[in-house]
């Protein structure tokens, strides 16, 4: 883990964003990005899902994690509204079970749920159900999550921070850059 919270500090350090703020959130960033990318890199599936008021973030990561300018294997990230639209009628145990079924018939080496929104959004009940979740919440504490507040003016520009660190995690690690498991 030394080796990721390094690389991180650097990567922070060096992007001309006025990033500094996450330095301080790095110990609660890196083992979140750590399972997330491992994840990836063993081949799961990464379904991502937001509230409606980061519908456009999810857009966002759609079109820019698979940029061809990035020189690097394609990886299996869907938003999972757009897979699934009746997503939103889903909030009963049974419907949850049965859309679970699904995912796990349609994803047999795996998928985990990158939630990027409110904690009380209903869309946190199948979020929630995955121990292996990348969670993003805003407004609220969960455990194993990294906690964003909706009061703050320069929310969405830490949103496009915290996604261009992941893209950059993500790079280094397929490129040999970083070991995550020193």
């Amino acid at each position: 883990m030394q080796e990721l919270l390094k690389w991180t500090l650097e990567t922070i350090r060096e992007d001309e964003s006025c990033f500094s703020w996450m330095e301080e959130y790095r110990y609660e960033w890196a083992p979140l990005v750590k399972s997330a990318v491992s994840q990836s890199i063993a081949g799961k599936t990464v379904l991502v899902l937001t509230d409606e008021s980061r519908k456009w973030f999810g857009k966002y990561i759609i079109n820019a994690i698979n940029d061809m300018q990035k020189n690097r294997p394609l990886l299996p990230f869907y938003q999972l509204s757009e897979s699934f639209p009746n997503l939103h009628n889903n909030h009963a145990e049974q419907d949850l079970r049965l859309l679970e079924d699904m995912l796990d018939i349609s994803y047999p080496n795996g998928y985990y749920i990158w939630y990027i929104g409110k904690g009380e959004h209903p869309y946190t009940k199948l979020a929630f159900r995955k121990d292996e979740s990348f969670l993003w919440i805003i407004d609220k504490e969960v455990q194993n999550s990294f906690s964003l507040r909706s009061s703050d003016k320069l929310l969405d520009i830490k949103l496009l921070q915290l996604f261009r660190l992941f893209d950059h995690t993500l790079s280094a690690v397929l490129f040999g850059d970083l070991d995550l498991e020193v």
